[in-house]
């Protein structure tokens, strides 16, 4: 069945015709649930009012966001260092179900900016206790990735 699933590229028509004061809205809502923990906010203090950019390549959306007062938000203008991959691949990043240096040798994931910032947040998801982020985030962000990654799987082998 997951071989019907298309491919996050032909979402991208669709995901185009939300208007972006949408995106304003649900993007730091979404982020602002997974960062609100006191032990979360902790460890991501070191990028307080800095720029970060997320390019989702295959979906075309791409975001700007900053850590401010304590709050992660969408910001203007260019980010510091911008991190590139496919929805699949940012989302098993996300999920923790792949390693940043197997994404990024394997080039699924580019970095592009300030490298001394990207290797930073790095480190800082990689210490980031995950067991703080809600449960039922965490469950979604897992499920959703496996799905994500099985799909383009059995995608791949149907073609």
């Amino acid at each position: 069945m997951l071989r019907w699933l298309p491919p996050p590229r032909y979402w991208r028509p669709l995901l185009s015709r939300i208007p972006e004061p949408v995106h304003a809205r649900v993007v730091p809502r979404v982020l602002e649930r997974a960062v609100s923990a006191p032990e979360v906010l902790r460890s991501l203090e070191a990028l307080e009012g800095r720029r970060l950019g997320i390019d989702v390549r295959d979906l075309g959306l791409r975001w700007v966001i900053e850590l401010a007062d304590g709050r992660l938000r969408l910001a203007e203008g260019d980010a510091e260092a911008t991190i590139r991959g496919s929805a699949t691949d940012l989302s098993l990043l996300a999920s923790r179900q792949e390693d940043a240096d197997t994404l990024f040798f394997q080039r699924r994931l580019e970095l592009t900016g300030d490298t001394e910032l990207g290797l930073l947040l790095r480190n800082l998801l990689d210490r980031m206790p995950w067991e703080a982020i809600p449960l039922a985030q965490r469950i979604a962000l897992q499920r959703g990735s496996r799905l994500l990654r099985a799909a383009r799987e059995a995608h791949a082998r149907r073609h």
